[in-house]
């Protein structure tokens, strides 16, 4: 997910909080499968904590231009 896309661009506060929600669950999840040796895609991880991060900072960007 890039911050040109337009799932991040065009969304609106709600729908990026659900899904910071979804990629955070999401996460939680790899978490588990992490600790428990199931995990095929390491590199899973790293993407969904920048997609977090993306999110959380269309998120600020939002807030800031309301305010």
């Amino acid at each position: 997910m890039k911050m040109s896309d337009p799932k991040l661009k065009d969304a609106t506060l709600v729908e990026l909080s659900a899904l910071s929600r979804d990629l955070r669950h999401e996460i939680f999840n790899l978490r588990l499968q992490q600790a428990s040796s199931q995990l095929e895609k390491p590199a899973r991880l790293r993407l969904l904590r920048k997609d977090i991060a993306r999110v959380e900072t269309r998120i600020s960007q939002l807030r800031n231009k309301a305010t």
